[in-house]
C-alpha cells in the first residue's frame, strides 16, 4: 500500500475493512489482529484506532455490511407463487449465502462485545430487517393470527436455521449427522410448514 499521506479519511477507513474483511475470510477471527490489519494497509497499527475507536466497532460495521447484503438477497427472492413455496425459497437463499464465505459468516457467532457494552441500536434494526420477509411469507399460513405470534414464528424459524447454517459453515454437522446442512434445513421448513398446516388450518 502506500502512503498514509495519499489516503484521505474515508479511503483509509475503507482499506482498513477491506483488509479485515479479507483476513476473517481467509483465516477466521482467530488470526486477526491489529497488526496483521496495520501490516496489509500499509499503516502502523495505531493509525487504526484514529479510524476506529477499537476493534469490536470495526468488526460490528463488517458484520453490518454483511446483514445488508443478506437483507438485499432476500429481498430480491422470488416472491411469487403460494406462501409455503416463498418461505422456502427465502431460506434456500439465507443457506446459500450462508455457505459462500462461512469463515466471514462465521463472525456473526464468534464475535462477542466486551463485558458491559451492549450492541447499537442500529445494529439490531439490521437484524430485524432480516425478519421482514419470514414474517411476511409466514402471515397468510398463520391465518390472522396476532402481530406477536406471526413475530414469534419467524423468530423461532429463524433462529433454528440459523442454528444449522452456523453448524454446517463451522464444519460441526459431521459428529452430529450424516446429513448435508442443506438437508436439515429442508427437513426443518417441511415439518415446521406440517405443524402450522395442523395448528392454522386453511379456512
Amino acid at each position: 500500500m502506500g502512503r498514509r499521506s495519499i489516503h484521505t479519511p474515508d479511503e483509509l477507513r475503507e482499506l482498513i475493512i477491506e483488509a479485515t474483511t479479507e483476513i476473517v475470510e481467509q483465516v477466521g477471527l482467530e488470526g486477526l489482529s491489529a497488526r496483521e490489519i496495520a501490516k496489509r494497509v500499509g499503516y502502523s497499527p495505531g493509525t487504526l484506532y484514529n479510524v476506529f475507536e477499537n476493534l469490536d466497532d470495526l468488526l460490528l460495521i463488517i458484520e453490518a455490511r454483511l446483514l445488508d447484503e443478506l437483507a438485499g438477497r432476500l429481498a430480491s427472492t422470488d416472491a411469487a407463487g403460494p406462501p409455503a413455496d416463498r418461505l422456502r425459497r427465502l431460506v434456500s437463499t439465507y443457506f446459500s449465502f450462508t455457505q459462500e464465505r462461512p469463515k466471514l459468516w462465521n463472525l456473526l457467532n464468534e464475535h462477542r462485545m466486551p463485558a458491559g457494552r451492549e450492541v447499537p441500536e442500529w445494529y439490531q434494526q439490521k437484524v430485524e430487517s432480516l425478519l421482514a420477509p419470514l414474517e411476511n411469507a409466514l402471515t397468510p399460513l398463520l391465518n390472522n393470527s396476532d402481530p406477536a405470534a406471526q413475530k414469534r414464528h419467524a423468530r423461532t424459524l429463524w433462529a433454528s436455521v440459523h442454528g444449522m447454517t452456523s453448524l454446517s459453515t463451522a464444519d460441526k454437522l459431521a459428529g452430529i449427522t450424516a446429513h448435508s446442512g442443506r438437508s436439515l434445513v429442508d427437513d426443518l421448513v417441511s415439518t415446521y410448514l406440517a405443524g402450522l398446516e395442523r395448528r392454522c388450518p386453511a379456512h
